[in-house]
Order: structure tokens, then sequence, then C-alpha cells
């Protein structure tokens, strides 16, 4: 999820604003007098335990149940909607939606204007030119490539007692001959030859909820999100994760509490018994969590890392209201989650948990999505007894950055993640900040024209309450995120993360990716780039690489010349090479949230918001890459969806993302 709120600052919270920028710049003034990355004050550390709440089957007889049109409601109602009967009273309450997909951070012009030009004044940095790389025709090595789950299995999973929901935000684990995918909201378990060994099963019975929806009372069950998953070999283990908000079950209304679900494989097959923890985060002191400003909160936008003794998960904190929370811009800043990774294995009763809460660099800078590193195999690093390391950016406006650019990353880490083993852990998390090449939040992206159906239908009216929209609805572009750190790996003593960013490619403004090489001991950056496409996008890069330095980049290639495609390039030595096509698009995106009519941005008067990723996932698995995306694999004529809005069971009436799994053999 991403949060979409108008940014406001209230007086009090100005001054909290006021007294940050104060501190950044006199510690960055302080840094760059030293000539050394600035170190972070001491971050406050609590500890509690997590108590297993289940111990679930994998679920079986699950079926795929399409329906023709639409049920009300399609889009989960406003909490403080009364609801409706027809899809624009969904199209009018897709506000919830805003409630929890969180980024504060506007997305600028995809042109030169005075408002970027003034903000490359204001940040005394230029928009990057990067040099377009070629994309070649030719995959050597990629000996696995299919289609994974889309929009159709989303919508119509647990005999269709599902919403409509973009965007699927991608998570991949590889590990024992499976293969695991999940997304928003359903996972599928494979074989690594591609074959399905599990029906496609909704998250909700997965970790033992109610349907999304009862499509016969209309109840509703928790709202999960934000998927993601990992093969430890250490301890052959699966483990899940989700953020889940409860929600009153007559209304969908949220209840200010949300926890994050652990769920971890009771063996080294995913097929089988799996033991559930979920932890809450709406950190205002009840339910054991910690007492924020401003909340409850929700633990938004989840993800997971591991080193040999700890499996960790961070969160962005926003206040569900609209209040200024801990750093005046209703953000309250990362936390970070460290647990005993065996402990989980084990499927012990209790188990301890450390949070680092509100996290915040040297310089006063808000951390934000700080991601935690995944390592090959079982290349952990145990100096300090016991290490794990995590990267953020910091050009988006949660870390205070009006001007939507940055030259520098953050480089947290945590030691000691020994004694999470114990009955006392004391694990350490320190931080730095390292000057990068510069990136920034970059433009939404256009994508190549095609049939796009359901914008036909808005226009048309052809189904009952889709339409007609107060503006002239067109094909929609895609989200290109908002400059946040994406996937962390690390192997062969370096540290690699990438990112969305603003970039002049061949002359145009576009969505590219910039990548970046750590020496997490030296606390140096040692090599970097960029990944740009003349008169392409790429977006929502993940970056996974093997113990000898060869890794994959995969990303969404989508552009004049590109329909929505898998794409990836190949890592050598911290290079990168060009870009090649695991899948190529076959039609543009067309679904609710880049249409005026269903309001997504929940403004008055209504705005599209179109949303793509939020990620994208690269692991590795022995001597292989895998990788998973957000594609566009199917196309149909408006005719064709009129006479069957599941055209041949490819989408559904109001969506039609896919994903994409491949893999490079080294």
């Amino acid at each position: 999820m991403h949060r979409s709120r108008r940014r406001r600052v209230s007086g009090r919270s100005a001054v909290v604003v006021a007294l940050a920028l104060v501190a950044a710049m006199l510690a960055v003034g302080a840094a760059s007098a030293a000539g050394a990355p600035a170190a972070a004050p001491a971050i406050h550390r609590s500890v509690r335990t997590v108590t297993k709440g289940a111990a679930i089957p994998f679920p079986t007889g699950q079926t795929v149940n399409p329906i023709q049109g639409i049920q009300n409601p399609e889009i989960p109602p406003e909490p403080e909607s009364e609801g409706g009967d027809d899809a624009a009273t969904a199209a009018k309450t897709a506000h919830r939606h805003q409630l929890v997909q969180h980024s504060l951070s506007h997305r600028p012009s995809a042109k030169m204007t005075a408002q970027l030009r003034a903000a490359e004044a204001a940040a005394d940095l230029t928009v990057p030119t990067v040099a377009p790389k070629s994309v070649v025709g030719s995959n050597p090595g990629l000996d696995r490539s299919f289609e994974g789950l889309n929009f159709f299995d989303q919508r119509f999973a647990n005999n269709g007692n599902q919403f409509s929901v973009e965007p699927p935000d991608q998570g991949l684990c590889v590990g024992n001959g499976f293969v695991l995918e999940t997304v928003n909201d359903v996972l599928q378990v494979y074989s690594t030859g591609g074959k399905a060994l599990s029906p496609v099963t909704d998250l909700n019975t997965f970790y033992g909820y109610p349907a999304q929806i009862d499509r016969t009372t209309g109840i509703q069950g928790p709202f999960v999100t934000d998927p993601s998953c990992y093969y430890d070999p250490a301890h052959k283990r699966f483990f899940h994760l989700a953020l889940t908000l409860d929600v009153v079950p007559d209304t969908g209304a949220f209840t200010g509490t949300n926890h994050l679900d652990i769920a971890v494989s009771q063996t080294s097959s995913p097929l089988g018994g799996w033991d559930i923890y979920r932890l809450a985060v709406q950190d205002d002191g009840t339910q054991g969590t910690p007492s924020h400003t401003d909340c409850p909160c929700i633990g938004d936008y989840p993800h997971l890392g591991a080193d040999k003794y700890g499996f960790y998960v961070t969160t962005n904190e926003y206040p569900f209201s609209d209040d200024p929370g801990v750093f005046g811009n209703n953000f309250n800043g990362a936390q970070v989650y460290a647990f005993s990774k065996a402990a989980l294995a084990a499927g012990a009763a209790t188990v301890n948990v450390v949070q680092f809460e509100n996290l915040v660099l040297g310089d006063g800078t808000p951390g934000f999505t700080v991601w935690p590193a995944q390592v090959p195999d079982n290349h952990y690093v145990t100096r300090d007894n016991g290490t794990e390391y995590f990267l953020s950016s910091s050009a988006a406006e949660e870390a205070l950055n009006e001007t939507g650019l940055d030259n520098r990353i953050g480089l947290w880490t945590l030691s000691n993640s020994r004694s999470l083993d114990s009955a006392s852990p004391a694990p350490n998390l320190d931080s730095a900040i390292l000057g990068s090449e510069t990136y920034g939040v970059p433009p939404l992206s256009e994508q190549k024209g095609g049939p796009v159906p359901l914008r036909d239908c808005i226009v048309t009216v052809c189904l009952a309450g889709i339409g007609p929209s107060p503006v002239r609805e067109v094909e929609g572009p895609l989200d290109s995120n908002d400059s946040r750190m994406q996937q962390t790996w690390l192997a062969g003593g370096r540290l690699y993360g990438a990112l969305d960013t603003i970039a002049n490619v061949a002359g145009n403004i576009k969505a590219a990716s910039a990548y970046f090489v750590v020496d997490p001991v030296a606390k140096t950056v040692t090599r970097q780039g960029y990944i740009g496409v003349a008169g392409n996008n790429v977006n929502y890069p993940a970056i996974a690489v093997l113990p000898n330095g060869k890794g994959v980049v995969s990303f969404t290639l989508v552009g004049t010349n590109h329909y929505p495609s898998s794409a990836y390039a190949q890592v050598s030595g911290g290079n990168v090479g060009a870009v090649h096509v695991a899948g190529h698009g076959v039609g543009p995106q067309d679904g609710f949230s880049e249409y005026v009519f269903f309001n997504g941005a929940g403004t008055d008067p209504p705005t599209a918001r179109p949303r793509w990723g939020d990620y994208s996932a690269s692991v590795t698995a022995g001597g292989n890459l895998w990788f998973a995306t957000e594609w566009i694999g199917q196309r149909c004529t408006f005719t064709q969806y009129q006479a069957d809005t599941t055209c041949g069971g490819t989408r559904g009436a109001l969506g039609n993302w896919s994903t994409h799994l491949s893999r490079l053999g080294t």
C-alpha cells in the first residue's frame, strides 16, 4: 500500500518541521566538513512478545468462480460511508483504498516545467541525465518464463468472495523445489518447472480469516494487504508476511487495530501446515504496543529480510487521522521489528520481538522505507555477533524533502542479532548517511495506446452503475513509485539496492531506476548507475545477487514502444547490462484506479490515482536467479468485453493486471 493524502502542516507540526530542517542543515554541514558519513543518534528500542495464534493447514478446496459484470460493492466501501447498491456508490467511496495506500509525495510532470526547475534550484541538484540502455532481443540463460497470478485469479478466488484490488504487490520465494508467489490478495505454489501445485488461494482463508466479503450476506473480513515471502535455507522454512487491518464486519469500517501477520511453514513444504503469529502495530498503547504520537497508526508497506539469527520486518507508520504525527507531515517514521528466526521456525509458543521506533537519520531525516536485506543461501554476516543491513532513501515527502530530489541514501546496521535467541535480546541499530548519485520522485509512466474496454464501458455506461464520468476518460498512465528504496540484497560483502527515479533519458523526462552498490563496513557507495530506456519507462526495480557477483534487476518496462512488460538487466561485478524482455506485454493496463470515475484519489471533485507495483521481487535459489514483475498479459476489444467481461478468463470487469515469473540460470 501507498498512502496518498494532501499534505497538511499545522502550526504545531510546522515547528517540528522547522526544527528538523535546522538540525538537518547543521548535521549535513558538519558531515561535509568532516568528509565522513553523518551518524545517527541513538534510536529507542522496546521489547515485547508475540504469541503463536494458530497452527493451520494449507487451505484445500479453493475454487475460482467467475461472474459476468460486477457485484456490489466491487471496491471496498469507505469506512464512513453509508454504503449503496450500485457501482457508482463504490466509485464514490474508493477513498477507503486511499486511506491505506500511503505515499505523501506528489508526482512531477513528465516535462521540464518551471515547477521542476524550481525544485532543482531549491535542492541545488539537477534531474539526472541518463544514457539510455539498449533493449536486446535475446535472453541467454532464461530457462523459465510463465504467467503467474492475475486480476482474474484475485477477484474470483475463494468462490468469488473477493473485492477488485489494484495493484498486486509482488512477493516471491523459492526453495526445496517449490516456487511460492503471493500478491494482493491471493497466493499459489508452483514447481520450479512452472506447474501449479496448489489452487489459487485467497490470503484471508490462508490466515484463517473470514472472506474479504461474503457475497451472500455482505459481511466483510479483515483487510489483508502488502504480502511478501521468504524461504530460509538454514531452517528449511517458508515465511509469509502481510499487513492486516481489522474492520467492522457489517460496514468494512477500520477499527484502528492492525497487525503484521507472519506465517511460518511447519516443514520444508509450503503445502503443509503453517504457524501463524500476529503482531499488533497500531502503536497506541493497546495490545502491548508502544504509545506513539497521534496513533492509532497503520504499519504500512511491510517488508522482510533475514540474517543468520534474525527475521526482520520494517514498516512505515502513519496516523489513521490527518494529525501531524512525529514529524509534522502525518508520518511517524519507519519501524523495525526483529524476531528470533530460530524461534519462529521452531513454532515457539511465544517469541520475543524487539522494536526500533520512529527511525531518524543523523541529520534529522525521518527513516522512510528502511528495506532489510536478504542474502543468497546461507551467506550471512556473522561479525559483531550477527549483523543485518538495511537501505533507505530520502527524496520523498515523508523524509521532509519538499524538492523531490536528493543525493544521499541511508545505511542502517543492526548488530548483536545473536542475542535475539536469548531471553534478553539486545540488538543495536546504527545508521549513516552516504553520498550518492542524484535521484528523485519520478513522473507517471505513459502507456502505449491499445484497447481499453473498461474505459469504453464507462463512456457508454455499458454496465449498470459504471459511468457516466464527469470528464472525458482516456487511457491512463501507470504510477512509477515515489523514489522509496526497493528490494535490498547482500552478497559478496556488498549491499545492493535500487529505486525509481525521475531522469532525463534521450532528452525526455521519464521514470528510470537508480541502483547502488554499498560497502557496508566502509560505509561508502562503491558503484552506482541508472537504468533508462529511450522513449520508455523503467518501474519498480528488484535486485538479487549471487555470491559471485552475478545478479539480476527485474522491473516493468512500459512506454512508447512497449506495453507493460516483464523486463530485466543482468548484474556482473556491480555493473548493470542491457535490458532484456522476459514477457512482452500485449496490451495496456485497463483498471479502475486510472479512471476519474472511480475517484481513486478520494478527492472532490473526483481524481484518478493510477496504480502499479507496488513492488517487484527477485530472489536467488542455488545458482539460479528468479524474478517476478507486473505486466499485462491480455488484451480484448470492447465488443469482446461486452460479451464476456472476463475476456475468456483473463481479466475482471474492473481490471486486467497480471504477473510474470522467470528463472535466469547462471
